[in-house]
């Protein structure tokens, strides 16, 4: 998944940030109101994690922002300014949760899973396809009880077709999934990574297959007869 982390505090910023590409994600850091607000109406994230107290413009107006352009992204406040009042403002001005700071790690891990599961229209913690589960806590594959060794790469790919499986994902969604704004991803490096994939995903019964001129998509091998 794709993340936006605004905050201005820069130890803080570099912690979560760290935290959250550990597990897999792509993730963008800015430290001000102004640019997150201009990159929210330039890129797509699945999630933004929006400090209030930022310079050049506060969080609360990033918000209104990016809600009256129509955009669907989950957004988790995370904040000292933990009043009823500016809770109640901010989630009536369309945030998905808050967190006050100072605050667990591990919840902070937590309600990040929960707003990506919501955001994927998803209602349990582990999604499976053909033979093949994922674990969206752990982010982990398998195939029955056997886990799938998958490099970082691969299993990013893996898991937006998964998400998505039988339905056509753009390459160049793919590529803005995958990566971060310092992150180089070219078109030929996705197709080699889908080239691994079909035959990490073949023994167990799937494949990827390609929708010409557009993307990929994740579908079941025929039965053999």
């Amino acid at each position: 998944m794709r993340i936006l982390l605004t905050e201005d505090n820069i130890a803080l910023a570099d912690g979560l940030s760290a935290i959250l590409r550990g597990t897999g994600h792509a993730v963008d850091v800015v430290h001000d109101g102004a640019s997150a607000n201009a990159v929210i109406a330039a890129e797509n994230f699945d999630l933004i994690i929006l400090d209030l107290n930022l310079p050049e413009m506060d969080g609360l107006d990033v918000l209104r922002a990016m809600r009256a352009r129509g955009s669907r992204a989950a957004v988790l406040i995370l904040t000292a300014r933990g009043s009823p009042e500016e809770r109640v403002k901010g989630l009536d001005l369309g945030a998905d949760d808050y967190l006050i700071k100072p605050f667990d790690i591990a919840e902070f891990e937590a309600r990040v899973r929960v707003l990506l599961r919501r955001q994927a229209g998803l209602h349990s913690s582990t999604v499976s396809f053909g033979a093949i589960s994922l674990d969206l806590n752990s982010r982990a594959f398998s195939a029955g009880a056997t886990p799938l060794d998958i490099p970082a790469r691969e299993l990013g790919l893996l898991e937006i077709l998964f998400m998505r499986a039988g339905k056509v994902v753009a390459k160049e969604a793919i590529i803005q999934s995958l990566t971060a704004f310092d992150d180089d991803i070219s078109a030929n490096a996705i197709e080699q990574y889908v080239s691994r994939l079909r035959k990490r995903l073949s023994p167990h019964g799937l494949t990827v297959k390609t929708a010409r001129g557009i993307g990929y998509y994740l579908d079941k091998l025929p039965e053999a007869s």
